[in-house]
């Protein structure tokens, strides 16, 4: 029986003589249109011979299922989404948004040559990395500044170029893992470090430190650890401590601030953070921070600090391997120059924006929202609730937020989710008390119409 029916799968030739496949072919390409058609006919083969099909599709069946593939294949597969979730340094889903304000910047740097390496001036070869020393220096005080694609390679690079063969004292309560199981441990091993664990899980203190250096350490290193919190019987030693006594004893002071941020988050809610001009202020060497979390822009890895160490960094092999390309360095400068004035960054910096809301604009989004859905087959209510900043920042708080919570009539919360992420731009929500949770933190103003199409074209 499986024999009869393979016999009667039309051969692959025939199918693209078919009008239908030939204006595939004329819309995709040739290439594509033969892949999708061989993968169809393998699954047919393939369900025949396991005895799941009884019966050969007939060719407009076999046409449409081609169809349907090319165009799935022919997607990206780093598609839009939209965050209603209330995260708003969502990890899987991008972190950061870049600033709307910065868009000509970046276009115009990648779609035209640039003075990337090119010292206009002079009239020679440059160094990519003076686009950003001014700005960086001007905002944070640093000596000097060098960046790199991410925080990790931020503090590999630190630590490879100054303390590589020395031990770097650190404490045993700021051992972090990242993302992605990196840690923090083994990132000092890679660079060619030797990481010594001082004071406790919960305390630590200067003496530790003190008892700990002999003739063969290199760095007192501090890590901030953003991505949770140790409450209670809890010491630490302060960066001004670590930098005095690093400074006593000859020794490098290294701060891995990881999600960095240029403003005081305390004023919106959130508890008091140090900002990196603080922690350069309190005497610490070097400063590693991220440029894609607190700060809101791209994907970078920012080192800043004194002029000597830095210099040392860029002479070295490893920075090549690490060095961001054109789009960063143009996205990030941009960025950085909404910081000159705060109110600015805090309106046209998408992250900032955000986590500086206030509930009564969160409200007025609520109302916009739920009147706009009141045509739907929902129950709609506004509540108050609670959001995260995310992307390991802030691990123990949370935002004062507000959502839109959507019932449906006869589908599920579960079905309505499931729904959701199948539509052309997925949305990705969360769910609570079997209802569809919308959150005014994340979701913004310009996505409500999308949201209203797509929950319209879901409950049809």
């Amino acid at each position: 029986m499986p024999n009869k029916l393979l016999s009667k799968i039309p051969a692959i030739n025939k199918i693209l003589l078919l009008d239908r496949i030939k204006e595939l072919i004329n819309s995709y390409s040739e290439v594509a249109v033969k892949s999708a058609i061989k993968s169809y006919i393998e699954n047919i083969k393939n369900k025949i011979l396991n005895e799941e099909l009884y019966e050969v599709p007939s060719l407009e069946k076999i046409v449409d299922e081609v169809e349907k593939i090319v165009e799935k294949e022919d997607e990206n597969s780093l598609r839009r989404v939209i965050n209603a979730t209330g995260t708003i340094l969502h990890t899987n889903l991008g972190r950061s948004l870049l600033s709307q304000k910065i868009k000509g910047n970046i276009e115009s740097i990648a779609f035209n040559y640039s003075n990337l390496e090119f010292d206009i001036d002079n009239k020679k070869r440059g160094s990519r990395y003076v686009h950003l020393i001014d700005i960086i220096k001007k905002i944070t005080g640093a000596e000097d500044v060098l960046v790199v694609n991410n925080n990790a390679a931020a503090v590999l690079l630190t630590l490879n170029t100054l303390v590589k063969d020395k031990e770097i004292v650190v404490s045993r309560g700021e051992l972090v893992e990242i993302g992605g199981a990196f840690r923090i441990p083994e990132i000092i091993k890679l660079s060619g470090g030797i990481p010594i664990e001082v004071g406790t899980t919960n305390k630590t203190h200067l003496k530790d430190y003190e008892n700990s250096i002999n003739e063969n350490t290199g760095a007192l290193l501090k890590v901030h650890t953003s991505n949770y919190k140790i409450l209670g019987f809890t010491k630490e030693v302060s960066n001004e401590e670590i930098a005095y006594l690093a400074r006593e004893n000859e020794l490098v002071s290294i701060n891995d601030l990881g999600s960095g941020q240029l403003v005081d988050f305390s004023k919106y809610g959130l508890p008091y953070e140090p900002t990196v001009k603080e922690v350069l202020d309190s005497g610490i060497d070097i400063v590693t921070f991220s440029g894609d979390k607190l700060l809101g822009g791209p994907q970078a890895g920012i080192i800043v600090g004194k002029k000597e160490y830095i210099d040392k960094m860029k002479k070295n092999q490893l920075t090549r391997a690490l060095r961001v390309d054109k789009m960063t360095l143009a996205a990030l400068e941009a960025t950085l120059k909404l910081y000159l004035d705060e109110k600015v960054a805090l309106e046209h910096i998408p992250t900032l924006h955000m986590i500086s809301l206030s509930k009564e604009r969160l409200f007025g989004k609520a109302d916009v929202l739920k009147t706009k859905l009141s045509d739907l087959d929902f129950m709609i209510t506004i509540e108050e609730d609670k959001a995260e900043v995310g992307g390991g920042s802030y691990p123990a708080s949370s935002l004062e937020s507000v959502v839109v919570k959507l019932e449906h009539k006869n589908l599920s919360s579960t079905e309505i989710e499931r729904r959701l992420l199948e539509v052309e731009i997925p949305i990705i929500t969360r769910i609570k008390d079997n209802s569809i949770i919308l959150d005014m933190r994340t979701l913004r103003t310009r996505e409500f119409d999308l949201v209203k199409n797509s929950l319209e074209k879901i409950t049809k």
